[in-house]
């Protein structure tokens, strides 16, 4: 699996259509989702899942108004139930086609289906798992159905990331708790089985627990990310009276203990945590760490904090090459993820 600052072909977005996903706070998801289309396509392709027609007729309509509508725009006629595409789409990888005789083989753009259960949690799911198939056809991807001892894997693409040289890091939280158990029975040791396997990866660093208000049940793309092949950004909070300070001073601990498979430690940047995004009394999982990594720029999300200044400075010397780009997100979080969550990128290989 490349790592998301390779280049992309394309980032996949699905238009926002579920209002219950953001109760109360559906009209402005739209224009978020301009925003975002329109600084991709600045640099990439967007693949933009719309339900139907009429689906279709709203996004063009407001693309155009918000002045995202352009040729880098392919769009989509796939129903789905929800539009978090990190989790519910396929998983690009680098795969091999034979060569011609006498020469090595050429690499490929393959597609790793996992089977995909709204986080064990939630009873609206069949479209969406239909939709890793239909993206990698889109793609022209050569796509395997992942399975292990004979049973297919459900796992979410928020729950890992890679750095694109074997190394991956996710939350026990996530992967091996019974309370919104994925897949019954499995041990770490079978989830690196299937890592490396499909993804190609030699070493998991296993963190604990993901933050406060995480309907994912601890996905690791809200609290540490890779930056770099040896280098990790991961969220801290500093008070001790917040429920997050605990969990992420332990992932932060053994982050610093962790070495790489030469036996380099690991450099690590602690980025902070906004203050607690609240809305209709419940804690929201507002995260800078929920960054995405695209051609020539990285989308922050952002959420009229102070610590928006301090997170925007960081990952810009984090991504010197890149212009940091700040969303706007307190009232995207409000359906439990940010800009992350949202997106899914095709790298560009051969």
């Amino acid at each position: 699996m490349p790592a998301e600052w390779t280049p992309h072909d394309s980032t996949w977005l699905a238009w926002p259509h579920f209002e219950n996903d953001w109760p109360g706070k559906f009209a402005p998801i739209q224009w978020v989702y301009a925003e975002i289309i329109r600084n991709l396509t600045r640099h990439e392709h967007v693949d933009l899942i719309v339900n139907d027609a009429a689906a279709e007729k709203r996004a063009k309509r407001a693309l155009k108004l918000a002045n995202s509508w352009n040729k880098n725009v392919a769009l989509h006629r796939w129903p789905t139930d929800r539009v978090w595409t990190r989790d519910s789409g396929c998983t690009f990888v680098a795969g091999q086609t034979p060569g011609a005789k006498h020469k090595p083989p050429k690499p490929s753009l393959c597609a790793i289906k996992w089977r995909f259960n709204a986080w064990a949690k939630y009873p609206n799911y069949k479209l969406d798992d239909q939709i890793g198939l239909l993206m990698a056809d889109a793609a022209q991807a050569d796509w395997t159905l992942a399975a292990h001892e004979q049973r297919s894997v459900v796992l979410e693409g928020g729950s890992i990331d890679v750095n694109g040289e074997g190394i991956l890091i996710t939350t026990e939280e996530c992967l091996l708790s019974k309370i919104q158990q994925r897949n019954r029975g499995f041990k770490k040791a079978d989830y690196e089985r299937v890592f490396a396997a499909y993804l190609g990866i030699q070493q998991v660093l296993w963190l604990g627990h993901g933050i406060a208000g995480d309907d994912t049940h601890g996905h690791v793309d809200d609290i540490s990310r890779f930056v770099d092949s040896n280098t990790i950004a991961t969220v801290i909070e500093p008070n001790r009276r917040d429920p997050n300070h605990v969990p992420l001073r332990e992932n932060l601990s053994r982050l610093k203990a962790a070495t790489n498979p030469q036996g380099k430690k690991f450099t690590v940047i602690e980025l902070p945590m906004p203050r607690p995004v609240i809305f209709e009394g419940r804690r929201l999982p507002a995260s800078y760490a929920n960054f995405y990594i695209a051609n020539q720029q990285v989308l922050v999300p952002v959420f009229n904090d102070a610590n928006d200044r301090i997170a925007l400075n960081l990952l810009s010397e984090l991504f010197p090459k890149r212009e940091i780009i700040p969303i706007y997100s307190g009232d995207l979080v409000w359906g439990f993820g940010t800009l992350h969550c949202m997106t899914q990128q095709q790298p560009a290989i051969g």
